[in-house]
């Protein structure tokens, strides 16, 4: 089994601004080292925790077994505010989401997610799903591909590697994670293969992004999770990625300035036009040295957190 090590632990945990007695929700629940933290400090306090993949449901239902005071529910985090609602639970006093994925779908070679290893292609989070990354690879025509790869891998060689997937797939069905890498490689000149860092990486998560529709879901979530805040309640975002923390920041932004346009310039707003948030953090928040040391792939996460400031 491989081993979850959470990533900006303490300081995602410390900006929630934890109360004993709060209500909690964890997003993303992996294997529950964020979540361990939250219980470990909220005695009187409940924690609704989700997630859509059954291995990692699985798993950190063992982790967290000696607290009584969570509900661990298998479901995809757009849908969480239905979920919480149904519970008789409208408003709580902390959310956090470390997006992206974790360290056993990427090490789990069976999962699909790797370009290290070889695996049917699959990538899918919720394996209750039907669309997967070999439907993807072998039904998308070229443009659906060339525009998954550019908008969501931010691919320059998009075209030329989506052109020889549909070329290579006439004659047989592109099954493997290697069958797709050795495409990918075939497609880019010399001189980007010598580039550090593995030249399908770009690739891959474009296709991971497109079979879980991981920016649908995360702009739905971050929506209704400032609706969910109460007054002083706190949103906590780890992001991975460029086009995952442009989302959480532009969200973030727009509900944190001052709605409308005043006429007169030195006008003082009016209470209607406060905000009703405010950013926790103007910069955005990374990975210790030491961490980095410990824990590599925590080099491009990215910390962000917003506070309800009135409701």
């Amino acid at each position: 089994m491989s081993k979850h090590v959470s990533v900006l632990l303490n300081e995602s945990i410390d900006l929630l601004n934890i109360k004993a007695d709060g209500v909690y929700v964890d997003l993303t629940l992996g294997r529950g080292g964020h979540s361990k933290e939250i219980l470990r400090r909220i005695p009187c306090g409940r924690l609704y925790a989700f997630d859509k993949d059954e291995d990692a449901i699985k798993e950190s239902i063992e982790n967290l077994r000696n607290f009584e005071n969570k509900t661990v529910i298998r479901e995809d985090f757009r849908n969480f505010k239905e979920s919480l609602i149904s519970l008789g639970v409208d408003k709580v006093d902390g959310i956090l989401m470390d997006l992206g994925v974790s360290s056993p779908q990427f090490d789990e070679s069976n999962r699909g997610f790797s370009y290290k290893e070889e695996a049917r292609l699959d990538m899918r989070m919720d394996k209750r799903q039907s669309l997967d990354a070999h439907q993807v690879v072998n039904t998308y025509s070229l443009k659906q591909l060339t525009d998954i790869f550019r908008n969501y891998g931010e691919e320059k060689f998009a075209y030329p590697i989506a052109k020889r997937i549909v070329k290579e797939r006439e004659t047989h069905p592109i099954e493997t994670t290697t069958q797709l890498v050795d495409i990918v490689k075939a497609s880019k000149p010399l001189k980007e293969l010598a580039k550090k860092g593995h030249p399908a990486k770009q690739v891959f998560q474009a296709i991971r992004i497109e079979v879980n529709d991981e920016l649908g879901a995360l702009e739905i979530a971050l929506k209704d999770a400032l609706k969910m805040l109460k007054e002083g309640g706190r949103l906590v975002v780890i992001t991975f990625h460029s086009l995952e923390d442009r989302i959480v920041k532009n969200i973030f932004n727009n509900v944190a300035k001052i709605e409308g346009n005043r006429h007169f310039v030195f006008a003082l707003p009016k209470a209607e036009e406060e905000p009703k948030y405010r950013l926790v953090n103007n910069k955005v928040i990374t990975a210790s040295e030491i961490e980095l040391e410990n824990n590599p792939r925590s080099k491009s996460a990215k910390l962000r957190a917003i506070e309800r400031s009135r409701l």
